[in-house]
């Protein structure tokens, strides 16, 4: 299967147009539909509906493999270009928003550093595209478990820190007392829906072990990725949140509660291509991966 026939196809589906797609890739309307006539005929499948343009069913899986597949050719070439890439002095870092401890900010370098936040799903593949020299991300998970990453090419994880996780609720809520909290008491809570700057909702059934898409209902959605708006939400009463504690810690009208069951704490790992980091990252990797007295 032609990469090239399948980026061109991918490109038609998502536009739901041959003139569209011919713009965005620059090519000629003629040259996109005989890019789509090979594929279908390499398959021997019709992959889309022409009036409208949609994709048939066999269309629908072939979509389902091909961002993976174009994800990892591209990453294979970020990683074989890493060979003959001169070193450089600048460091381009992608963080998904929970992923930038105060101990993370602080072993940043002083200058030529760019740094962008990207939902915690897309950390992964700009790594592996070589499209940022070292990433950030988060999870929940239990103390001293990896996280859990997709698949998208061969990454190398080192953990940079492991906090514990606390419910953000109003200082006058009736649980605002409790010495700790088990999510099996907040089912039937409200929460607030920050999927980009709190624990996802359904992290939080996944770790309940309730039914799937049992419990856990959002009062509000946040779509932003600032975790300190999601504290100042939750103080205000708009429904509970799980974050880390540094993160929501001096939030006025904030009561932090930790969480007590299940075990669960917030993890931050770095993430680069190759088996070392190679530049800049290696001393801020050093850094952020070295214990204080020495140890790792």
């Amino acid at each position: 299967m032609d990469p090239h026939l399948l980026r061109t196809y991918v490109t038609v589906a998502r536009l739901a147009s041959f003139s569209e797609a011919a713009r965005v890739l620059g090519y000629t309307q003629s040259a996109v539909s005989q890019h789509i006539a090979a594929l279908e005929g390499d398959l021997g499948l019709p992959l889309l509906t022409r009036r409208p343009v949609a994709p048939t069913p066999a269309g629908e899986r072939l979509l389902e493999h091909a961002g993976s597949l174009l994800l990892r050719l591209d990453a294979a070439r970020a990683d074989l270009a890493r060979f003959a890439a001169a070193p450089r002095e600048t460091l381009t870092l992608v963080a998904s928003p929970l992923a930038l401890p105060p101990r993370t900010l602080a072993a940043l370098p002083a200058s030529g550093v760019t740094l962008r936040t990207l939902p915690r799903d897309e950390v992964p593949a700009a790594v592996a595209t070589g499209a940022a020299d070292l990433g950030f991300v988060d999870g929940a998970v239990a103390p001293s478990d990896p996280l859990r990453l997709p698949d998208v090419a061969p990454l190398t994880a080192r953990k940079v820190a492991e906090e514990p996780l606390a419910v953000v609720l109003p200082a006058g809520h009736p649980l605002a007392g409790r010495a700790g909290l088990d999510l099996a008491d907040l089912v039937d809570a409200r929460w607030l829906d920050a999927p980009d700057a709190g624990i996802p909702l359904d992290r939080l059934r996944a770790a309940h072990g309730g039914p799937a898409g049992h419990g856990f209902r959002a009062a509000l959605r946040f779509e932003g990725t600032e975790p300190r708006t999601v504290a100042a939400l939750a103080a205000a009463g708009h429904g509970l949140a799980l974050l880390p504690l540094s993160a929501a810690h001096g939030t006025p009208g904030a009561a932090l509660v930790p969480l007590a069951a299940p075990r669960l704490v917030h993890r931050v790992e770095t993430l680069h291509a190759g088996g070392e980091p190679v530049g800049p990252a290696v001393e801020l990797v050093r850094r952020l991966t070295t214990r204080p007295g020495g140890g790792r």
